[in-house]
């Protein structure tokens, strides 16, 4: 029993600081407060209209409860705004309800409330269909600024969740799916190069390109965390190294589907054969085999939070790459000498040499570093281009000539 009560006790002190639970107790208590507030200040007998509002403000970052909560209380004061002046002039019929959710969208887009353009139609739709119009509409407003500001302070008083490390799940999961593409590609390379199994793989690459949409999204959500984060001293080089590295295992799963397609090409013209002679099959076997290795440690060296940890991923990247490069060679070797007997593939046969050298390439330990050098560069040189701009534009306002 008290082994039990332990690790219950673990259990609950690990869930308490992952970021989905962090959020939801944060969301809970911005709302529960709100809604004291409103019952205050409001002359409501329920606003939940607070509640609701800092329900919906206070999102997963800093940075986008700061700018969600802008957006959605300009939705919502402009949508009482124009239900107050169609209750001023007509009042709630079934056309003016029609006018009422066509001007509010218009008028949605054109203040730029991005996606709450339909907060605009609803709080107009709702303030015009109560019977003290211009009380109601004023209190939606008031409940709609605490239930913002309440959001907000909960922001800045209780520190919100880094969602770096399921980012870096993600990429890591990633990684292993490009990983066990490129060990199957090499497992059936030695069997009888049947079209059917070729274009399953060629399929399985597609699919990459799905996963790495829903990383990219995880990644962006990371990235928002990251800035105006007091929890985060270095939050500009995380969020580069491991954009940089996403952005390398994209390049590779592209090139990942094209040597698939290779290969399934080549099945089709070889279905009754193997695709290569023995020796040339053992050595495309152990070149893909030591780049799935690759892929994985490239993966934990960029999301690697210790420096002992990524110090040993990097030595084994450039191990597996080693080793890699040095069966590339032999594969070389054995194509080139293999041209003589099939001649006709031998376009295929160079451009499956070809993929494999760019994966190999994007995986260099050089080409990440040059890559993570580039990006620095490029946002140090804007925010000295902004922080120029931003002095030009106050000299030019004071009336002084710009150097």
């Amino acid at each position: 029993m008290p082994q039990m009560i332990t690790a219950l006790a673990a259990r609950i002190a690990h869930r308490r600081r992952e970021p989905v639970a962090v959020q939801a107790l944060r969301s809970t208590a911005a709302a529960v407060i709100s809604y004291v507030v409103a019952l205050r200040l409001s002359s409501e007998p329920n606003p939940l209209t607070a509640p609701l509002t800092a329900l919906l403000v206070v999102q997963v970052t800093l940075y986008s409860t700061l700018t969600t909560g802008i957006r959605r209380v300009n939705s919502v004061v402009v949508g009482v705004l124009i239900a107050i002046g169609f209750s001023a002039l007509v009042g709630l019929t079934w056309w003016s309800l029609g006018l009422l959710i066509l001007a509010s969208l218009v008028v949605g887009h054109l203040v730029r409330v991005d996606e709450f353009v339909p907060e605009v139609a609803i709080s107009a739709m709702l303030v015009l269909g109560v019977t003290q119009v211009t009380d109601t509409a004023w209190d939606r407003v008031l409940e709609t600024l605490i239930g913002a500001a309440v959001g907000l302070l909960i922001n800045l008083l209780v520190a919100p969740p880094v969602w770096v490390g399921p980012a870096g799940a993600a990429i890591t999961d990633l990684a292993a799916r490009m990983s066990r593409l490129l060990t199957h590609l090499g497992e059936e390379s030695l069997g009888t190069g049947k079209v059917e199994q070729a274009a399953a793989r060629l399929h399985e690459a597609r699919r990459l390109d799905n996963d790495i949409a829903q990383v990219d999204a995880s990644l962006r959500q990371a990235e928002d965390s990251l800035r105006l984060n007091p929890r985060v001293k270095e939050g500009l080089l995380f969020r580069l190294v491991l954009r940089t590295g996403l952005d390398t295992l994209e390049i590779c799963a592209v090139v990942l589907r094209v040597a698939s397609r290779t290969l399934t090409d080549l099945a089709k013209a070889r279905p009754d054969g193997p695709l290569f002679p023995t020796e040339t099959t053992l050595a495309l076997r152990q070149v893909l085999t030591h780049t799935a290795v690759a892929v994985t440690s490239f993966a934990q060296l960029i999301t690697a939070q210790v420096s002992a940890n990524a110090e040993e991923a990097e030595a084994r990247l450039t191990g597996e790459l080693a080793v890699a490069r040095a069966n590339r060679d032999r594969l070389a070797e054995l194509l080139l000498a293999d041209v003589g007997e099939d001649a006709a593939q031998w376009q295929l046969r160079g451009a499956l040499l070809a993929e494999i050298d760019r994966v190999l390439d994007e995986l260099g330990v050089d080409k990440r570093s040059q890559r993570l050098l580039e990006e620095l560069d490029h946002h140090t040189r804007s925010r000295r281009t902004g922080g120029l701009r931003g002095r030009l534009r106050r000299r030019s306002d004071r009336g002084r000539p710009a150097e």
